[in-house]
């Protein structure tokens, strides 16, 4: 084996060589921009080494609203993951027509983010000419219309989290029917005999079996929930600080090329930001599912 050594580090040389262009060589960079302090594209130069950047962005009000916008979408998470649990052992449980209804499930995810934001739009978008299908349904409760695109910070964060559970949802009902179709039905039987209760077997067997699977969803959904950018953009535009409706992602993004014309130092300070962020709580998800998690 030690002779054939060198033909699997050759196998893998293609790979490695393109994970240290491409990931290692840019997250590299990214930290040594950090500390550069006032270096821009345009100037090509800094006028020192510290922390500077990092105590500018944690003061930005900018970047403040934006941290508190991606833990407030953090309760997609969980909202979604419970939903997309019901909905798989539903599926799971019809067997005429099942392929049919895991298709229809599963069309949101192949669908263009921008396309389904247009349709959210016509939901819940107030014109002069429409109040839109959200607000038809409230006034059947005699409920006054609602801007929900651009009006209060509530009704846009409701329909941004409404939105977001839309998107992921095909890909957690997949992923959780596939780990209740590879669930043991000797379990199942053996519940029956002692005359479990469906919501017992739901409990002690189903919940537990798939449990790997569940961790897996929630812990991709927060590092997911903190990297969202795109379905705030199909709903309110480019211009997210002005509608208070920013992410992390998007306060990056601007940073680097729209409102500020530029400045990859602070950019690279709130993306390291966001790296501890997210690797933070991986960690504590991480913790919590080895005393929680069934394997």
């Amino acid at each position: 084996m030690k002779k054939n050594n060198w033909k699997a580090w050759l196998y893998l040389l293609p790979a490695i060589l393109l994970l240290g262009v491409f990931m290692l060589y840019p997250l590299l960079d990214v930290v040594i921009y950090s500390f550069e302090e006032n270096f821009t594209f345009v100037s090509q130069t800094y006028t020192g080494v510290g922390v500077e950047n990092y105590q500018y962005v944690l003061k930005d009000p900018d970047f403040l609203s934006a941290v508190k916008n991606s833990f407030i979408i953090l309760i997609t998470v969980p909202i979604s993951t419970l939903i997309a649990i019901l909905l798989a052992v539903g599926l799971n449980s019809i067997k005429p027509l099942r392929k049919i209804f895991q298709t229809i499930f599963f069309l949101p995810y192949v669908t263009n983010t921008l396309a389904v934001g247009l349709v959210f739009l016509i939901i819940f978008d107030k014109t002069p000419m429409s109040n839109g299908l959200a607000n038809m349904i409230l006034g059947w409760f005699h409920i006054n219309p609602i801007d929900f695109i651009r009006g209060p910070y509530w009704a846009k964060m409701l329909v941004l989290g409404f939105y977001i559970i839309w998107t992921v949802m095909p890909f957690k009902i997949l992923v959780l029917v596939g780990a209740l179709q590879s669930v043991n039905k000797q379990y199942y039987d053996a519940a029956k005999l002692d005359n479990a209760s469906r919501f017992t077997m739901f409990r002690k067997i189903t919940v537990p079996m798939i449990s790997p699977m569940i961790s897996y969803l929630i812990i991709t959904g927060f590092i997911g929930a903190f990297k969202e950018y795109n379905n705030a953009v199909a709903l309110f535009g480019e211009d997210l600080n002005s509608s208070e409706m920013n992410t992390i992602v998007g306060y990056v993004y601007n940073m680097l090329y729209f409102e500020t014309g530029g400045y990859p130092s602070y950019a690279s300070a709130a993306a390291i930001l966001l790296f501890c962020i997210i690797l933070t709580i991986t960690c504590i998800n991480l913790l919590i599912s080895k005393k929680k998690v069934y394997y």
